[in-house]
């Protein structure tokens, strides 16, 4: 379709939507980044140590079955959204705020994702199915009960992939990015987890205090919340070097308590302008098709043992493994 467009509009003419970039947070990571000089140098895989994207719904189907049945978790949310919002984070900075320059790094980043092939599959994704459960006091249907499913549905409810990104800044740093219906809360956030310090110096003064190992976290919350969010250590008052992790936040409604524009909202008024910074570029969209098609092809020849995880949790038992294999744990929030 994209295709069949180019033969009636120039590129310069046509506005793919897509309303995560249209999420004030999203959009807020490039003015983070490129207007502080405190967390640029920082951005790198000389301190990062890898990065999550959730997005996870503590919804169902809400009577979209039949679409969803065709579609899937991977389709609906990887694909599009997340590898967007995996774009805003990883880019490179753009010589100016300019439409042009900011999609240009933006694809960049997805043609540098790299490819995965037939093997690695199954070791970096995962794909899951919820199943019926009992959830706040209430039964809740697994996904092949709701309507318009297939009693032996094959279509994924969750998906999780590792990524990682062949370029000099972020060689060798797994980007996690997972998505789900029926999970225990409605979340987007990205989370930033840095190297620890090379020397537990108060450790040995606390033996059995797990808060001394406590990661330092940069959380982006997308949705329903929106703000930053900067997770460290200190010393709690008190005899001893006793420390604990401790929180700086900034909120979107405490500081600016303003009402802001829905994201589609965003978008119609940036296309009006015609202001394409916002909107998706061919060459994203296919490079965004290509790092996930590896496994659409791998899914697409296998039968799961669906479902795989209960309605209410945090998805199936693999994508904990997933991340196990690399010394690393979800941050379920």
């Amino acid at each position: 379709m994209n295709r069949d467009l180019h033969q009636v509009f120039d590129e310069s003419s046509i506005y793919r939507i897509d309303h995560y970039l249209g999420k004030e947070t999203v959009q807020n990571i490039l003015a983070f980044r490129f207007s502080n000089g405190i967390f640029e140098p920082l951005w790198n895989r000389r301190y990062v140590n890898h990065v999550q994207i959730t997005a996870a719904e503590s919804i169902g189907l809400e009577g979209r079955g039949a679409y969803y049945q065709e579609a899937g978790a991977l389709r609906d949310m990887i694909q599009s959204h997340l590898l967007q919002v995996l774009a805003t984070i990883g880019m490179e900075p753009p010589t100016s705020y300019e439409p042009d320059a900011v999609r240009d790094e933006r694809a960049k980043l997805l043609r540098s994702i790299r490819i995965m092939q037939p093997e690695d599959v199954p070791l970096q994704a995962v794909a899951g199915q919820y199943g019926p459960a009992r959830v706040g006091g209430e039964d809740a249907p697994g996904f092949r009960q709701e309507p318009g499913v297939g009693p032996d549905s094959q279509t994924d409810t969750y998906a999780a992939a590792t990524f990682f990104i062949d370029n000099w800044r972020w060689a060798g740093v797994p980007f996690y990015v997972r998505t789900g219906k029926r999970l225990p809360r409605q979340i987007s956030d990205v989370a930033i987890q840095f190297n620890a310090a090379p020397l537990a110096l108060f450790a040995a003064a606390n033996p059995n205090c797990r808060s001394q190992t406590a990661p330092n976290l940069l959380i982006v919350r997308i949705q329903p919340e929106q703000g930053i969010s900067l997770r460290f250590l200190s010393k709690q008052p008190g005899a001893g070097m006793t420390l604990r992790p401790v929180a700086m936040d900034f909120e979107y409604g405490e500081n600016f308590g303003t009402r802001r524009n829905w994201d589609y909202e965003t978008l119609l008024i940036e296309a009006m302008a015609g202001d394409g910074t916002l909107y998706i570029r061919q060459d994203a969209v296919e490079s965004s098709w290509a790092a996930v098609q590896p496994i659409l092809d791998d899914w697409a020849t296998r039968r799961f043992e669906f479902p795989n995880y209960a309605a209410g949790s945090w998805g199936p038992k693999a994508a904990d493994e997933m991340l196990a294999r690399h010394g690393h744990v979800w941050r379920n929030p």
